[in-house]
């Protein structure tokens, strides 16, 4: 596909012109290098001891979801505000949408907030401790701003600097987003388990994609996103480690069977989805 350069600013730095551009390559070339920052972090802060023993004994405190969880994710978000700031990208990550959603797209966030009420209905709140359930809602917070900044900003913004059309933009910035989840592999999770996990996570960086076209912001998938994980992590770990009723279970799988339904959307959307950003105005897209 051709490349389409934006507008080069009269003073910008040669970092900034590096970006310029944009491109596929630059795009997974961040999320690359996210990974990469993200194990070292992680193992940093394991190094220091303050962590949990066990994936299985993270949810016990404050501190063992604070060191085990949010401070590596809240180091890479940190590190992703600077990047977009110093590359000229924050107007292009944060500002309005340069390419109208169409109705059929509120299918996407309706799509997220319904598993996100499931599983606040299978918490068994009374099992957490009020500290442990503030600090995986801060989580949350973290993984959707790093996570959606990288994915539907940086690289979406990367993806349309280089002239993509919107379906392209839309699987490339998905599948940037999928390869995040890949690291799972370090953790010790099965490769198989990693690899479905990988195909789910294709499949709801579609709808978070959807979800920002049709509100028009980035913003709006960052809050949804920061719903999801925290209230998986607290009904599933409350469920594994806590034991939960037979309603709660239901409620929750339930839940996860919306993992499902987002593939299906992301198929549908593959095929009818077009359009392409302008440098100026805004262009409706099936």
């Amino acid at each position: 596909m051709a490349e389409h350069p934006g507008p080069v600013e009269q003073h910008s730095s040669a970092w900034q012109r590096f970006w310029e551009r944009g491109g596929w390559w630059r795009a997974f070339g961040v999320a690359v290098v996210y990974v990469a920052v993200y194990t070292g972090v992680s193992r940093l802060v394991a190094l220091t001891g303050r962590g949990p023993d066990s994936i299985d004994t993270v949810l016990d405190s404050a501190g063992t979801v604070f060191f085990g969880l949010l401070l590596p994710i809240l180091v890479m978000g940190v590190l992703l505000a600077v990047l977009v700031r110093t590359t000229g990208l924050w107007r292009e990550v944060f500002g309005p949408q340069p390419v109208q959603g169409r109705r059929w797209m509120w299918i996407a966030p309706v799509l997220v907030l319904v598993p996100v009420v499931l599983h606040v209905a299978a918490t068994s709140w009374s099992s957490y401790d009020v500290s442990v359930v503030l600090t995986v809602l801060l989580l949350g917070l973290c993984i959707g701003f790093a996570e959606e900044v990288l994915s539907r900003g940086v690289a979406v913004a990367l993806l349309r600097r280089a002239g993509y059309g919107e379906k392209a933009v839309m699987v490339l910035s998905s599948l940037v987003f999928a390869l995040l989840h890949s690291i799972n592999v370090t953790s010790g999770m099965e490769i198989a388990t990693v690899g479905v996990t990988v195909v789910y996570a294709f499949g709801f960086g579609v709808t978070m994609y959807l979800s920002m076209r049709v509100t028009g912001s980035i913003v709006p998938a960052i809050l949804l996103h920061a719903a999801t994980d925290p209230t998986t992590i607290l009904a599933t770990g409350g469920i594994d480690t806590h034991g939960a009723n037979a309603g709660a279970e239901a409620l929750d799988s339930a839940a996860g069977a919306f993992n499902v339904l987002y593939l299906v959307l992301a198929i549908v959307a593959v095929v009818v989805v077009s359009g392409r950003a302008r440098e100026r105005g805004t262009v409706s897209s099936v």
